[in-house]
């Protein structure tokens, strides 16, 4: 009754604003063109609005997942006009606040205090309002100017309606859409519930703050306000106010003297800081939420709000995006084909060389252009195209990142549409691949591969033992028990020979290290001769395992 009673409400909302108006009728299907000009729609009349007016009061109106589906889109100037576009850009801070007596109580029942005793100061009007909350400006009674984050009242059964009709929507499409398997809906959609949970619990998003603010601390990229742990519970976050010019306030920032250019690009940087080197990143970068600090407009400095949704990569995803990254930007589309198919993303019995030239007919146009000049929503169908024709399935864990990466491209492109990101990101990548491949990077993976080892190689003998002890007592048949005791013979002497090999490769491991430390200080840079056939000969030690 829940899921029926939101479906008709949002088939009222999409009547009243009459979204109709945004369907291309002419190329629908016949039976689909005849439902929509006969249904009941056309009995409301046209609100006196723009058209993005009535996008966006429709998407308010509809709550906070079409609130942030709203966000993403009004960074897309090349996928909506840009009156839309413009209109859509209130979505991201300007959302109908709720009373500010309602935040009061909620602040007192929080922290256990009346306002008057938590603050020497408290503004009854919002500074900002959006789709899961709104923040006051408040003093502290130190002096501290902070401001104090209060969650909507209410928002979490909105959300769970919204939720409950996604699942259903989403399994109808995976059960009778042709292409529901290989795009896995059902998933997508448990990905977006687990992420919009995370974003109703204030505590999860300081802490958020708080790891993002010691993965940057001192650096000249970006800048994250710190948390006050004292006064944050779950609907109630205070945090550090930051003073900086909206980034999505172009004029403003050209006005100031920012070297646009530095911007743009420390914006990429950010995002492949975060996403590689920590594995830990702001996925809810629009515009609403992130501020440039103008007080060297020559080195201008992020400031980011808002860390409710974070994402994060295991790091076979990281070596495996890195590898098609810099694959791509060198335009070796073979190996972005033979990638695709080693990771079980497209199936195995795929020929490399139609999906090679399918890559490449994709990809090759964009290259060599600025940002200005690639459509990179058009960009994304071709690839969306060429997935379907090879059965590619989507990967709901990289959902999140794909997002982020609309994000930054969209800000990129508002702030200096000639910048080049492929030049930009493909040196940071570069670096990373040689840190985490180099001997450093060598040498790092087996000493935080090799305690394990030496863990558990001394048990192995009684895992053995154990696991004889268990069959004995199940009553298998003779048969079966000489097979299995032959097999956990040759196990045990595969273990023991692991071990021996396991405690070899760590001292030639220990060996190479010595070498690189006192004959060579610039360990990430080279090894001398002898220690480089130390690292193979332990390299390959471990390879082998216990065969």
């Amino acid at each position: 009754m829940t899921r029926l009673q939101r479906l008709f409400r949002i088939a009222w909302v999409f009547c009243r604003y009459r979204l109709d108006t945004f369907l291309p009728l002419a190329e629908l299907p016949g039976p689909l063109k005849v439902f929509f000009l006969l249904a009941p729609w056309h009995l409301f009349p046209q609100p006196k609005l723009s058209r993005g007016d009535r996008l966006r009061l429709a998407m308010e109106e509809l709550g906070p997942v079409f609130v942030k589906f709203g966000q993403i889109l009004s960074t897309r100037r090349d996928l909506l006009p840009d009156d839309m576009a413009e209109s859509l850009k209130h979505l991201q801070d300007r959302v109908p606040p709720f009373p500010s007596s309602t935040a009061r109580e909620i602040i007192e029942t929080s922290l256990g205090a009346p306002v008057a005793e938590l603050f020497s100061e408290f503004s009854a009007d919002p500074m900002a309002s959006a789709s899961v909350a709104q923040v006051h400006a408040a003093t502290l009674l130190n002096g501290q100017k902070v401001v104090v984050k209060v969650l909507r009242p209410g928002i979490e059964r909105v959300i769970q309606q919204d939720l409950a009709l996604m699942y259903l929507m989403a399994g109808l499409l995976e059960k009778y859409w042709s292409e529901g398997k290989r795009l896995h809906p059902v998933e997508v959609v448990a990905d977006y519930d687990s992420t919009i949970h995370d974003e109703l619990d204030l505590q999860r998003e300081a802490a958020n703050a708080s790891q993002l603010r010691r993965n940057f601390d001192n650096s000249s990229l970006i800048y994250i306000p710190f948390i006050d742990w004292d006064y944050t519970r779950k609907t109630v976050l205070v945090m550090e106010r930051i003073h900086g010019i909206p980034i999505a306030d172009v004029p403003a920032l050209q006005a100031a003297g920012v070297d646009m250019k530095v911007l743009a690009e420390k914006g990429v940087e950010i995002f492949f800081t975060q996403v590689f080197r920590d594995s830990f990143f702001h996925a809810d970068m629009h515009p609403g939420n992130i501020f440039v600090d103008v007080s060297n407009p020559a080195d201008p400095k992020y400031i980011a709000i808002d860390f409710g949704i974070v994402g994060t990569l295991a790091p076979d995803d990281q070596s495996y995006l890195a590898r098609n990254l810099l694959a791509f930007f060198r335009r070796d589309y073979r190996q972005v084909a033979q990638l695709h198919i080693q990771s079980g993303w497209v199936p195995p019995h795929t020929r490399v060389n139609e999906f090679e030239a399918a890559i490449r007919t994709v990809c090759e146009p964009i290259f060599e252009k600025p940002l200005k000049d690639i459509s990179f929503g058009h960009f994304l169908l071709r690839l969306f195209q060429t997935a379907r024709r090879f059965n590619m399935e989507v990967q709901p864990q990289l959902v999140l990142l794909q997002k982020t990466l609309l994000n930054v491209e969209g800000l990129g492109r508002q702030l200096y549409p000639d910048l080049d990101l492929w030049s930009t990101a493909q040196p940071f990548l570069e670096s990373w691949m040689r840190k985490r491949i180099g001997p450093s990077g060598l040498i790092k993976s087996l000493q935080s591969h090799l305690p394990a080892w030496l863990e558990q190689s001394p048990e192995m003998p009684q895992l053995v033992h154990d696991t004889l002890v268990q069959l004995r007592s199940s009553g298998p048949t003779e048969e079966q028990n000489r097979a299995t005791l032959e097999l956990l013979r040759d196990n045990q002497k595969r273990a023991e020979r692991r071990w021996r090999r396991t405690l070899i490769a760590a001292a030639l491991v220990a060996g190479a290290w010595v070498s690189a430390h006192y004959e060579l200080p610039a360990l990430a840079q080279s090894l001398p001769p002898w220690g480089w056939a130390m690292l193979a000969v332990a390299a390959g030690l471990v390879a082998r395992g216990g065969r």
